[in-house]
């Protein structure tokens, strides 16, 4: 096996890192972290010698991963971080057999929180001078990148590689591309960038593989107008809105006059899947509409229509707790007194979505206790919806596996009500809940994934896999700063 990529084995398969989706600014990583993340460069070392490996022969394996999850675990406890951790044999980490029967489960994946980003796309020719937005992504810094005046380096975050990431890379099954907000006159991605990527996937007999969001503020002129040629000639599955972003810096709830006005032309046009982003505050002026309070009334109101909430209303940085009734906390307890205020039960037509979610709370186990067990209780077992907010954190490989293998402590699970994760409530969350907003027939998709020219070339890409390892957002407050800038000040 040639290593073209990190040939000395110095990135670990899971990361835990600072990157933020551009959302929110960097959380630097705990002292509880950054031991992990040293004990999991230790094992690598020594267990690749025990198997007379490489170390990036020993990391790109199902040991490797095995490995670095097992040493997460390891100073999670001794940091008293006991809430939840990573369920594997201790042998995983040499024995390929047990480590492929425990991160290899085959379950259907439905990403439902997916992001690309054109390289070529007419935002890039409103720069200003000398601005050259995402050099801070490794990819920004590849081969492609040959004239330093030029954009070519954007062309190392381009279609191909978005395949790579998310179909070859990890085991997802399906995505569904969405969107950032952003002024009408300067997308990242527009949807006729989103439909060219999902062309591409189409042309490799990919038809099942990608779906597409639009993207709709109504509270910018002439977007609720849009809605019928994105239903009619882009056949959008679901809409896609912000309801802490606004053109002039103020967002809005669902349940004003704006957004009833939005849920109900989404209902005329018969895609009656909104999906809403909240949590992540775009600064002072924002944090009011990223809360969750309209949520649980427009789920009253309109029972038809599934209101799937991004990142579950979650506050990065957060030190998250038990739910208790009428309590002032925010983030996720947001989203649940919603709900209960509303009196909605678990598993009705509100669905809480995990992407950068999880992929924060898996550095802490106690988090991640909490969180889980709060939607899966709370919001229903039913109802909770993976996704990966990937690209931005690389491939979400890492992402799939941990989750794959997290479980809640049976003192957890005790003291506050949760459930144990099972398979069962796992293989749901992975895909299967997805499956009823979005309408698909798992049986439909499974049966042209198996055989169609992304499944041939994963067959082929294995035997001689290049991950990456790295990831694409900003990990630091003067490369958030910057984003935030290279957006004209948009989502403050």
């Amino acid at each position: 096996m040639k290593h073209a990529i990190d040939p000395e084995g110095t990135r670990l398969p899971i990361k835990l890192d600072t990157t933020s989706n551009g959302e929110f600014v960097p959380v630097p990583l705990s002292a509880a972290n950054r031991r992990a993340n040293l004990l999991a460069h230790e094992l690598a070392s020594l267990n690749a010698k025990r198997r007379s490996l490489s170390r990036r022969e020993f990391l790109v394996s199902a040991c490797g991963a095995a490995s670095t999850l097992l040493a997460f675990n390891q100073a999670h406890a001794a940091a008293g971080k006991t809430g939840g951790w990573f369920d594997l044999d201790p042998e995983a980490a040499l024995d390929p057999q047990i480590a492929g029967s425990e991160l290899d489960k085959g379950e259907f994946i439905f990403d439902v929180q997916g992001h690309f980003v054109d390289p070529t796309g007419e935002w890039v020719k409103k720069l200003p001078p000398g601005v050259k937005r995402f050099t801070f992504a490794p990819k920004g810094r590849c081969d492609f990148a040959s004239d330093p005046d030029e954009m070519s380096y954007l062309k190392c975050l381009n279609g191909d590689e978005f395949i790579k990431d998310v179909f070859l890379d990890s085991d997802t099954d399906m995505m569904v591309l969405s969107f950032v907000p952003s002024r009408s006159d300067a997308e990242p991605l527009t949807i006729e960038s989103a439909d060219a990527v999902r062309r591409i996937v189409d042309q490799m007999d990919g038809s099942h593989r990608l779906l597409l969001h639009g993207r709709v503020n109504p509270n910018q002129a002439g977007d609720v107008e849009r809605m019928d040629e994105l239903a009619q000639r882009w056949g959008v599955s679901a809409w896609k809105t912000y309801t802490q972003w606004g053109p002039d810096g103020r967002g809005f709830f669902l349940s004003d006059d704006v957004g009833l006005r939005f849920i109900e032309k989404a209902r005329e046009l018969g895609v009656k899947v909104i999906c809403i982003h909240k949590g992540f505050p775009f600064g002072r002026r924002s944090y009011q509409h990223s809360q969750c309070s309209d949520i649980g009334k427009v789920a009253k109101l309109f029972p038809d229509v599934s209101f799937i909430v991004y990142h579950s209303g979650f506050v990065p940085g957060n030190s998250e707790r038990a739910y208790v009734e009428g309590s002032n906390s925010d983030g996720v307890d947001t989203l649940i007194r919603s709900v209960r205020d509303n009196d909605l039960a678990p598993n009705s037509n509100v669905y809480a979505e995990l992407g950068s979610t999880w992929r924060f709370v898996m550095r802490d186990p106690d988090n991640a206790a909490h969180v889980i067990g709060k939607l899966l209780k709370y919001v229903g077992e039913n109802n909770v919806l993976w996704g990966t907010d990937s690209i931005w954190y690389g491939s979400p490989q890492d992402q799939i596996q941990a989750f794959r293998t997290f479980q809640i402590s049976p003192e957890f699970r005790e003291r506050f009500g949760y459930p144990e994760i099972t398979p069962d409530i796992r293989a749901k969350v992975f895909g299967l809940n997805a499956t009823k907003p979005y309408r698909i027939n798992v049986a439909d998709v499974s049966k042209y994934a198996k055989s169609d020219h992304i499944a041939r070339r994963r067959v082929a890409y294995q035997n001689n896999p290049q991950p990456h390892f790295q990831t694409y957002g900003p990990k630091t407050r003067r490369e958030f700063l910057n984003l935030l800038r290279w957006n004209g000040g948009s989502r403050a």
